[in-house]
C-alpha cells in the first residue's frame, strides 16, 4: 500500500500512500516512517537476522531523510520505494528460511564504515581548523 498500491493513468509508473502522503507538509514525512517501523517490528519478531534488519533499518533511513526534502524528496518515494524493498527482505528472509549471503555482511559492513567516516570528518575538520587557528588565539 504505501509504495506500489496504484498505477497512475496512462503509465507503467506505480505509486502508493508514501509519496502521496508526502504532499502533505510535516504530516507525511512523520506518517510514512512509523508505517516503516511496523515492518521492522515485525522482521524483529519473524527472527531475521541482524544483518538483514540493518539493511531495513537503512532503507526507512535512507527514505525519511531524502524524503523530507519538498517535491524532490515525494519524487524520490516514488523511484526508492523502501517499504517495496524491505517486504522483499521480509519475504526472502522470513518465509523461505535463507541464510544471509557474503552480500548482507558486504552491505553491514559497508554501512558500518560509512557511519564512522560521517562520524570522523567533524573531527578531523575541528582539528585542522585548530591547527589553522592556533597562532591567533
Amino acid at each position: 500500500m504505501l509504495d506500489s498500491a496504484f498505477t497512475i493513468p496512462g503509465t507503467q509508473i506505480r505509486i502508493g500512500l508514501d509519496p502521496v502522503l508526502g504532499l502533505v507538509p510535516g504530516l507525511g514525512d512523520l506518517l510514512s516512517p512509523l508505517c516503516a517501523i511496523a515492518m521492522l517490528i515485525v522482521a524483529r519478531d519473524a527472527g531475521l537476522p541482524l544483518i538483514v534488519q540493518l539493511r531495513m533499518v537503512v532503507n526507512v533511513a535512507i527514505d525519511a531523510f531524502l524524503g523530507v526534502v519538498p517535491i524532490l524528496g515525494d519524487l524520490f518515494d516514488v523511484a526508492w520505494r523502501a517499504n517495496d524493498r524491505n517486504m522483499e527482505l521480509l519475504e526472502h528472509y522470513a518465509y523461505r528460511a535463507r541464510r544471509t549471503s557474503p552480500g548482507d555482511w558486504v552491505f553491514g559492513i559497508a554501512v558500518i564504515v560509512m557511519l564512522l567516516l560521517i562520524a570522523a570528518v567533524p573531527v578531523v575538520l575541528a582539528a585542522r581548523l585548530i591547527d589553522v587557528l592556533r597562532p591567533y588565539l
